[in-house]
C-alpha cells in the first residue's frame, strides 16, 4: 500500500533518493555546462555543428526512454536504474578520450539514452509509495537534492577543468558507478503489483503506450511543457559559449552563474512548493513561464556579469514553479500500471527541448544574431504561457489536474 508522509517528514527510502540525485546531479554537472565550449574548441566547427549533436542525443534519448520505461514497468525499477548508472559511468569515460566529430557523434547521443535512467526510476518511485496529496513536497525534496548538485558541480567542474578535462570526465564518471552501487545496495524495489491479467493469471503490466496518447490532458500540459524546456536548454546549452566570446566571461566565472540557479533553488524550492501547491495547476504553470520569458529576456539585454545573475534569477523562480508543479501533474494522471511511462514521457521534455532548443538558438545566433537567442527562448516561453491560460478555461481539463482525493491512502 501506498506511504503517506506525516508530520512532513519524508521515509528513509525519500531520503536516499534525495541523497542518489544529489550524486548523480554533481557528476553530471561538472561535465554539462562545458559541454559545448569544450567541444567547439576541441574540433574548432561551427556552432551549428555542435548543436546538432545534441539533437541526436534527444532523438536517442527519446528512443532509449520509450524502450527503458515500459521495461521498467513490467520489470522495476531499481535494476534497471544501476545499469544505467553503470552504462553513464562507462560513457563518461569514453568521452574522456574522444577527440573526433565521429567519436562525438557516437558518445553525446548515447549519454542521452543512459543519463535519465536514474531520474525516470527515481520519479517513478515516488509516485509508487507517496500519495498524491504529498508528491509535491517529495518532488520538491528531489529538486533540492538535484540542484545542491548543481550548485556544487559547475564551480568545481570549472576547478577541476582548469587542471584538465579528463580527470573531470574521470571523476565524474566514478561517482556515476558508486551511485550504481549504492542503488544497488540501499534501495528497494517498489514496483507496484498491478496491470492486466496474463493468460496464467498473473497481473503483468502492458508495455504499449495506447492509453498515454490518448490522454488529452496529459498531452496538452506536456506540449506547452517542452515549450518552455525549449527555452531552458538554450539558457544551459548556450549561455556559456555566448556569454565567453561575447563579453569575456570565462568558465569558471560562468559556472558560478550556474550556482545562482542551484542555490536559489536549495534555499527556496520547498518553500515556493509549499505556496504553490495551494493554487491551480494551470495557473503555476502559467506563471512558471512567464518567469521563464522574463528571464531569458533579460539576458537578451544584459553586458555584464549583474545581468546574467539577474537574469538566472528570475528564471530559476520560474523553474521552482514549474518543474514541481508539472511531475506533480504527471504524477497524478498515470494509470498505477504506467507511472514509468508517464514520468518517462515526462522526463522527454528535457529530451525533445535540448533537440531543438540549442539547434534553433545556434541558428538563431548565427543567422541574425547573438542576442536572438535569447528573445526567441522568451516567444517561446510566452506562446506557452498563453496555452495554459486557453487550457485553463476548460474545466475538465483544470478539475482532471487536481490531486484526487481518492488517491489519499493510509500508511502501510
Amino acid at each position: 500500500m501506498k506511504r503517506t508522509l506525516r508530520a512532513g517528514r519524508f521515509s528513509a527510502q525519500m531520503w536516499l533518493l534525495a541523497g542518489g540525485t544529489f550524486l548523480g546531479s554533481l557528476s553530471l554537472s561538472l561535465i554539462w555546462p562545458f559541454l559545448t565550449i569544450y567541444i567547439r574548441e576541441q574540433l574548432d566547427v561551427p556552432l551549428t555543428t555542435v548543436t546538432s549533436l545534441f539533437t541526436l542525443q534527444s532523438v536517442a534519448g527519446l528512443a532509449g526512454t520509450m524502450i527503458i520505461s515500459p521495461l521498467m514497468d513490467r520489470f522495476g525499477r531499481r535494476n534497471a536504474m544501476v545499469i544505467g548508472l553503470v552504462a553513464s559511468g562507462l560513457n563518461l569515460l569514453a568521452m574522456s578520450g574522444a577527440s573526433t566529430l565521429w567519436q562525438w557523434a557516437i558518445l553525446v547521443p548515447l549519454y542521452g539514452v543512459v543519463n535519465s535512467v536514474f531520474r525516470i526510476g527515481s520519479f517513478a518511485m515516488v509516485a509508487d509509495m507517496v500519495d498524491s496529496a504529498h508528491r509535491a513536497e517529495v518532488f520538491a525534496l528531489l529538486r533540492m537534492g538535484d540542484n545542491l548538485g548543481i550548485a556544487l558541480g559547475p564551480a568545481l567542474g570549472g576547478l577541476l577543468i582548469s587542471v584538465g578535462y579528463t580527470l573531470t570526465y574521470i571523476i565524474a564518471a566514478t561517482i556515476q558507478v558508486v551511485l550504481a552501487v549504492f542503488v544497488l545496495m540501499m534501495l528497494r524495489e517498489t514496483l507496484p503489483e498491478h496491470g492486466a491479467p496474463s493468460a496464467s493469471g498473473v497481473r503483468v503490466p502492458s508495455l504499449g503506450y495506447g492509453p498515454l496518447l490518448r490522454d488529452r490532458v496529459f498531452l496538452s500540459m506536456w506540449g506547452f511543457y517542452i515549450l518552455v524546456q525549449i527555452a531552458n536548454s538554450m539558457v544551459f546549452m548556450l549561455l556559456g559559449v555566448y556569454v565567453k566570446e561575447n563579453y569575456a566571461i570565462n568558465e569558471e566565472v560562468y559556472g558560478w552563474i550556474i550556482v545562482v540557479n542551484a542555490v536559489l533553488i536549495v534555499v527556496f524550492q520547498y518553500a515556493v512548493t509549499r505556496q504553490t501547491d495551494r493554487h491551480a495547476p494551470l495557473l503555476m504553470l502559467m506563471l512558471g513561464a512567464l518567469l521563464y520569458a522574463a528571464g531569458t529576456g533579460i539576458f537578451a539585454l544584459s553586458r555584464d556579469v549583474a545581468g546574467f545573475v539577474l537574469g538566472m534569477s528570475v528564471l530559476t523562480f520560474g523553474e521552482m514553479v514549474i518543474v514541481p508543479t508539472a511531475t506533480t501533474v504527471t504524477a497524478n494522471l498515470a494509470p498505477v500500471d504506467m507511472r514509468a511511462r508517464y514520468m518517462g514521457a515526462f522526463s522527454l521534455s528535457f529530451r525533445i527541448g535540448s533537440g531543438i532548443g540549442p539547434l534553433a538558438g545556434g541558428w538563431l545566433s548565427e543567422s541574425i544574431a547573438p542576442a536572438a537567442t535569447w528573445f526567441g527562448g522568451a516567444v517561446v516561453c510566452l506562446i506557452a504561457a498563453a496555452g495554459y491560460l486557453g487550457l485553463g478555461r476548460i474545466p475538465a481539463f483544470g478539475a482532471r489536474m487536481l490531486p484526487p482525493a481518492a488517491n489519499a491512502e493510509p500508511t502501510a
